[in-house]
């Protein structure tokens, strides 16, 4: 038999019931997988478990977006990196909805088992990677300091809840230069939002067409100073296509470099923190990762499609 690991994090929950857990071995089973459930203990444990699997056939990360983030890290350093699978149980899985999974765990795994391999594009800030979305400057902070309790008792409305009370806190600006392809410029920003997702914080759609292997993200940069901006923002969401809003640069690369004029706060990829002591950034993409992804949305995401 194959073997297959999945590492479990059980702050993410849904998992916990034994009936369901015995559901998962089973269905691996029936597919021809031994299979482990490791437990996740601490942050950055899926990353350490991930680097130090030995003759693994398939990773299945249990968790949210976060958790497949840090199995993706630890993938990433391996010589020999695993075929990965995700099973959402976080509170928003943007990734996992994308890809076209559910809200049912054994319909998920059977998906996955049926669906196709295939290698995805992976962000990389710094070496840092992120698989969809890192964002810096205000309210980024909304995903990861949203108090659990809040998070256990309303779901995503917490972050609603916690994004409402935040509202007072002040914008800052920086001077930034940006570099795309060996050309330079620089400009005044108080928010970027990098992406490599037609998902974001629930919402669907945020671009038209995003592939996971063009070799490409989308980096979106602008100037919002106060709740005025952060309105009219939302006001020409609703009419105009997101690279085309006024006020906004919109790149499509897979190289830039951001020069801060000072260092800024933690930048929140695929909705955790990440601290650092720079002011350089650059973003780039590794594609080394290949995804056990269900067929549903193959057509929609892959510019190339061989099933």
């Amino acid at each position: 038999m194959q073997k297959c690991v999945v590492i479990y994090n059980p702050n993410s929950g849904k998992l916990s019931n034994q009936n369901e857990i015995k559901k998962v071995y089973k269905i691996l089973e029936n597919y021809g997988y031994e299979t482990e459930i490791v437990y996740t203990k601490c942050k950055s444990d899926a990353t350490n478990i991930t680097k130090k699997l030995k003759d693994v056939d398939l990773l299945i990360c249990a968790g949210g977006d976060g958790t497949l983030n840090e199995v993706i890290s630890g993938n990433i350093q391996r010589k020999k990196p695993i075929l990965l699978g995700h099973l959402p149980l976080g509170s928003v899985n943007d990734v996992a909805h994308m890809y076209g999974l559910t809200n049912n765990i054994t319909k998920n795994l059977v998906m996955l088992l049926n669906g196709v391999a295939k290698n995805i594009d992976v962000c990389m800030i710094n070496n840092n990677p992120f698989v969809y979305v890192a964002c810096i400057g205000a309210f980024v902070d909304i995903s990861y300091a949203t108090p659990r309790k809040l998070k256990e008792k309303y779901g995503r409305l917490a972050y609603v809840i916690y994004g409402i009370q935040q509202l007072k806190q002040n914008m800052h600006s920086y001077n930034i230069k940006y570099t795309v392809d060996g050309v330079e410029r620089e400009s005044e920003f108080s928010f970027i939002f990098i992406t490599n997702s037609n998902r974001v914080g629930g919402v669907n759609n945020i671009y038209d067409d995003v592939k996971l292997d063009d070799n490409k993200f989308e980096v979106l940069l602008c100037n919002i100073k106060n709740k005025k901006d952060i309105l009219k923002a939302v006001y020409y969401l609703k009419r105009k296509d997101i690279s085309n809003l006024p006020g906004f640069v919109y790149i499509k690369t897979n190289n830039i470099k951001l020069e801060f004029d000072k260092t800024p706060p933690s930048w929140c990829i695929d909705g955790d923190e990440l601290p650092h002591n720079n002011n350089v950034f650059e973003i780039t993409i590794n594609k080394s990762n290949n995804m056990l992804l269900p067929i549903k949305n193959l057509n929609k995401l892959f510019t190339e499609n061989k099933e």
